[in-house]
Parts: C-alpha cells; structure tokens; sequence
C-alpha cells in the first residue's frame, strides 16, 4: 500500500512513504514529512488541533525502525498533546515533532546540526501553526540550533530570552499527581513510606526520584544506563535492572522513559497499585485502561501527570513569571482529584474522565484558565 503524505493546501510532501500497514486513523489538521536537503533524514511535525490555539509540542530526536513507525509516533504524540493542553486550561493545541535519527550512538557535531536545521525549515514552513519545544534526544543547545532557523520555538536557555529546561516543572507536576492518587488509593496524599519504582532516569526521571527520595519514599530506580546505578546510590535507593523493573512489587510505579511500557504481555504480571509517570502514552494499547481497572490497578493518564513542562513554557507565550507557573503546576494535584471523583462518579476509568474533561473544553473553547 502506498501512503502519500498531503499537506491541507493540497500540495504532496516531499516524502511518500511504501509500507504494509493497518489503516491508521488520522484525524488531525496536518502532517508534513521532509527528508531534509542537509542531512538526507527524514523530519515531520504532526498537528492535531489548532482550535484553542497553535500546536504546541517538543520535537525528539530518535531511531525508528521506518519512517512510518516515526509518523504513527508524531501523530499519536500530537493528539496527547491536544488533550494535555486542553485538560490544563491553555490557549494551545497539541502537535508533535521527530527528527529520524540513525541506528547506533546519537549523531554529534555537523550531522547532528544538519538534522537541526532542516527541521526547523519545517517548522518555519508550518507558519507558527506549529511550536516547537524539546523532547526526548533533544537539548536546549539543539533548541538554539533550531532557532537558527525559525522563531516558532519554545524552552530556550535563559539567556537566548527562553524558560530553560521544563523538566524540573514536569518533576513537580508528576510528584503532585502522585498526591492525588496516593490520597484516593491509599486514603493520604503522603508518599512518605510508600515504595516507588522510577522507571527511567533521564531528565525527568532523576529529578522526579530526588523529589520522592526527600519526601521519604521508599525508593527503587531503573535505567537501561547502567551508570545511573552510582545515582541511585547516592539517593539511597534500590537498583533493578530494566527488564524486571515494571513488574517489580510497589505501591506506586512511575513510567518516565518512552511510551508503551504496558502492553498485553506486562499487564498480568503487574504489582503495583497505582501507575503515575512523566512517560507519554505509557499504555501500548488505549483500552488497557479497563483490563487494568478490572485488576485494581489506578492508572493516572499521562496526559494529567505531566503537563508541568507545557505549563513552564506556555509561559513564554502569556508572559506569566515563573512563581504562576510553579502554582499552576502544583494545581495538577486538585486536577487529578477531580478526575479520579468524576471517574468514580460516572463509574468509568480515569483516562476515559480525563478524555471527556479535555473533549468538553475542546467543543466549547472555553477560556483559558490563566
């Protein structure tokens, strides 16, 4: 089957894709796929909504096994960012960007900058429907890189005039999600005593795990570095290798690697109570929400828990200071409340509450709350 890419306008993009694949539902404004003039890799950005506002959402430099599989990633992310933004009370809408990187160590120096540039070609080609930020691969002098090239981007280092790095805000707002479950499961929003499996250290992960660690928790780490082993220690934490880490027994497991952590295979063999991670689409499948539900397993949509780095740089956009945007973060934990009781009151999951919450504010384009 051949995929042909189109852009609204009617104009075919510069890549047409041949693979066997399902039907993928599309029901986003655009996807444009680039294989850049620089690098010979292939860029894209997907737009999923632009009805509250532009799309918002970090670019990931990473490896696919085709650029197809790159394209599902885009759009998938891009819908989840509509909804992160929409349940958070922003004036945005969700898109996704990836730079298609190749197999082996990530690429350095001039072919890393080529791969930059030619996506921020792209991004400038979308016209500000699309604003780019960073994501998984992707740091803030690769944001620099970028800005070379167009002006649509977010979280630049503070002394390019930008918010910096958003993963300190995305920590904070995971930590208060975790309140709100802990209090709904376990009757106190106290993570002090509760074992805790941090599953991936990067960025995120590792301040997350700090946070936890001074809160008392009864922590346990894992990374497919191993040298985040010597970080572990010196958080006085257990160290678990990866393939065991999503199964090992705790009260609360944390995904903040890649999404898909759990599919069909993991769901049985879970020993956990609550699931609550910075990881985008931790589910492999969106209807694992029930088959989780139905083994007494709480599972806190991603989108809630970590839209602490959107807020963080949504305020480069309203001019907010960083105070407002660190409430604005701890208010996830009164969001997530408000999720799990609408969940319990309507008798449906918490990721099928926290869909309606966002599709409501999406169909009214109510105001946004800051």
């Amino acid at each position: 089957m051949s995929t042909a890419v189109r852009r609204r306008n009617g104009h075919q993009a510069a890549a047409e894709i041949e693979t066997e694949v399902p039907p993928v539902p599309f029901e986003h404004e655009e996807l444009i796929v680039r294989r850049g003039k620089r690098s010979g890799s292939y860029v894209m950005a997907a737009v999923h909504s632009t009805a509250l506002g532009p799309a918002l959402g970090g670019v990931r430099l990473w490896h696919y096994r085709s650029p197809m599989d790159a394209s599902r990633d885009a759009l998938r992310l891009a819908e989840g960012m509509t909804m992160k933004a929409a349940a958070a009370g922003l004036d945005l809408g969700g898109g996704k960007g990836v730079i298609c990187a190749p197999r082996g160590a990530p690429p350095t120096g001039a072919d890393r900058r080529a791969m930059l540039l030619d996506f921020g070609d792209l991004v400038e080609e979308l016209d500000g429907r699309y604003i780019t930020a960073e994501d998984v691969g992707i740091s803030p002098d690769d944001l620099v890189a970028i800005s070379e090239r167009t002006t649509h981007v977010t979280g630049l280092p503070p002394d390019r005039g930008g918010s910096g790095d958003p993963s300190p805000f995305t920590a904070d707002g995971v930590q208060a999600a975790m309140r709100a479950c802990a209090a709904t499961r376990f009757g106190t929003p106290d993570l002090s005593g509760r074992r805790i499996v941090v599953l991936g250290m990067g960025h995120v992960g590792e301040r997350l795990a700090g946070l936890l660690s001074a809160a008392g928790a009864e922590l346990v780490v894992s990374d497919i570095v191993a040298e985040k082993e010597t970080v572990a220690e010196g958080l006085g934490a257990e160290w678990v290798e990866p393939e065991t880490a999503v199964t090992t027994q705790c009260d609360i497991l944390a995904p903040c690697a890649l999404g898909g952590t759990v599919d069909a295979t993991v769901l049985p063999r879970l020993r956990c109570e609550v699931i609550c991670g910075s990881a985008n689409n931790q589910l492999a499948q969106p209807d694992l929400d029930e088959a989780l539900a139905e083994r007494g397993v709480l599972y806190a949509p991603d989108f809630i828990v970590n839209a602490g780095g959107l807020i963080h740089v949504y305020m480069e956009i309203r001019r907010y200071s960083e105070d407002h945007a660190r409430q604005l973060v701890m208010g996830i934990e009164a969001t997530m409340g408000q999720v799990l009781r609408a969940a319990a009151e309507r008798r449906t999951t918490p990721l099928r509450a926290a869909a309606a919450l966002a599709r409501e504010r999406l169909a009214t384009h109510q105001p946004a709350r800051v």
